[in-house]
């Protein structure tokens, strides 16, 4: 089925779905197809996915779940732009707890979701339509925001995958704040190996982001995984997710791993802070004047809540601080005895019920396990445990210190039994598209540093090669012509550790440089860049679509 078939099948099937409460806004179908990507090459072409309502997409509403915040978007949320480009194509906005304020998934006016197992069940929340619309075998994947557990909740009680990257690896411009300093974006999937793909093309440093990070993988074998003690565990009398855990630590075991307790207590208390202590005010520096100005909007609970935080002071805050400062140093000596941390993702599931009739307490319960993570700077993975006897589906969730984002993917695609993942070791991909390829006479300038060659493939359209004037060895230079649409220059990508690049460095010479370059798969590594000025009398060869082509027909 072509893709624009698949488009009509897949609104098909929405429209026969009815009102789910997983979507708040689907574009028409004329004006979905009307953006499709045409270029079938690129890696993600023919991907379909959901956007949780507090992204930005360009010409599409953005509500945040409440009606009078809405505003039409102008531009892509970064992320969004990323993923289109790479060929994945957004459908629709999806349901969530108003302002990203919940792990419930009730706190909407737009409808309640509920977990594709039962229809007596929350979705959780607060990526909760995101998780149900990938569930429900609508998308391929889908962006939620991971704050306090938004991505990873609603994953457990749907039988998917929820990846909450490291911070700031993802840009967050373009996304409704929660708690602006702490909030992710985050992946739903149907399995580890889709939430792993979408990440390791979607990363991207944003400049334009105050809380953008540069990616910077630290690689590891996770061989020993950190537990509670039984006495820190807590299941608010789920003796079936008990089990589950149980269960979860022994599979961990079958794959080799070391099963070690640590002391839960710094990570439980930093879990506590984020709701009692002051960044509850960050709710209300993000849409605090909105609520004061408007009495009438917004759900009962997400209002108290968020005009509560306006309550907390500077004094409270640096207190808070503080005690995050103490609880982090206590966790050290926990993190010195494992690799990964196992929780469960939540203690238990809740009916729709029971959540409308206690909804703070048991919004509470849900965090146990999630409320401390970016706090602590952690990345993690939420996967799939099993099913209670009634049917229900629970998971647990694998933790890890900021940047081990691909170790745990390839930790949770071993837990469920997946194909295992290949991701690249911890170091710097170099672009080399002349004296360096292999079998030139600069070669051995990688290899005598442990370099390793990652692939061979072009780079984007927009670059132009020239054959240097008056260099030993002869050499090319790349030159970046934005708008120019040419073949691509063929190169090779090599790896090295980040000592061994700081070395090659410092011995490159003029007119050459270090610079970005982008690939052919819109990502972009380190490469070997020319000055302008050194274009006189350089020959331009573009057209034999690389050096050793060139070279070849001499």
């Amino acid at each position: 089925m072509n893709l624009p078939d698949s488009i009509r099948e897949l609104d098909r099937r929405i429209r026969e779905r009815g009102d789910d409460g997983v979507w708040i806004y689907r574009p028409p179908l004329d004006v979905l197809l009307a953006s499709l990507p045409a270029d079938e090459s690129l890696p993600l072409f023919g991907q379909t996915f959901a956007v949780k309502d507090n992204i930005d997409v360009a010409g599409w509403p953005t509500t945040v779940g409440c009606p009078e915040f809405s505003y039409v978007a102008k531009e892509d949320a970064p992320v969004v732009a990323r993923l289109r480009a790479l060929g994945a194509t957004p459908v629709g906005k999806t349901n969530l707890d108003q302002f990203a304020t919940g792990l419930v998934g009730v706190r909407s006016p737009y409808g309640i979701p509920r977990s594709v197992f039962s229809e007596a069940h929350i979705s959780g929340g607060s990526s909760s339509g995101s998780a149900v619309a990938v569930a429900a075998g609508l998308v391929n994947f889908s962006l939620g925001t991971d704050t306090a557990g938004s991505g990873r909740v609603p994953a457990a009680f749907n039988n998917i995958v929820g990846l909450k990257p490291t911070r700031g690896v993802l840009s967050t411009r373009g996304v409704v704040p929660a708690c602006r300093s702490l909030d992710c974006v985050s992946i739903l999937a149907a399995n580890v190996a889709d939430a792993h793909a979408v990440f390791a093309v979607a990363r991207e440093f944003d400049a334009s982001d105050p809380f953008s990070r540069r990616w910077e993988p630290a690689l590891r074998n996770i061989t020993r995984i950190g537990v509670p003690s039984a006495g820190q565990l807590e299941f608010f009398g789920d003796d079936a997710m008990r089990a589950l855990f149980a269960t979860a630590r022994e599979r961990c075991v079958a794959l080799g791993c070391e099963i070690v307790e640590i002391d839960f207590e710094p990570f439980r208390d930093a879990a506590r802070l984020l709701y009692a202590g002051p960044w509850v005010a960050e709710r209300a520096a993000a849409v605090g004047e909105f609520l004061d100005a408007n009495p009438q909007a917004g759900h009962p609970v997400v209002r108290q809540i968020i005009t509560g935080g306006a309550k907390q002071s500077a004094v409270q805050y640096f207190r808070a601080s503080y005690e995050l400062a103490r609880l982090r140093r206590l966790a050290e000596p926990e993190w010195a005895k494992m690799d990964a941390l196992l929780l469960p993702t939540t203690p238990t599931i809740y009916t729709v019920e029971e959540v409308l009739a206690d909804p703070v307490r048991l919004n509470s319960n849900l965090g146990t396990y999630t409320n401390f993570v970016n706090l602590l700077d952690l990345c993690g993975l939420a996967v799939p445990a099993g099913f209670r006897p009634d049917g229900l589906p629970l998971g647990v969730t694998f933790l890890a210190p900021a940047f081990h984002d691909d170790s745990l993917a390839k930790l949770g695609a071993a837990f469920l039994g997946e194909a295992p993942i290949h991701v690249a070791a911890a170091g710097v991909e170099l672009s080399v598209v002349g004296a360096h390829l292999s079998g030139q006479p600069l070669n051995r300038q990688l290899t005598s540093r442990g370099a390793q060659l990652v692939k061979t493939c072009r780079t984007a359209p927009e670059y132009r090669l020239y054959a240097l004037a008056n260099t030993t060895p002869p050499k090319p230079g790349l030159v970046r012509a934005p708008g120019f649409a040419g073949p691509g220059i063929e190169t090779e990508v090599w790896r090295m550790s980040f000592a061994a690049f700081g070395e090659f460095v410092a011995e490159v010479p003029t007119p050459m440089g270090i610079g970005s370059v982008v690939l052919d798969d819109g990502s972009t590594v380190k490469g070997f860049l020319c000055e302008v000025a050194a274009l006189d009398g350089a020959r331009e060869i573009t057209e034999f679509g690389g050096w050793r082509a060139f070279l070849a027909a001499r």
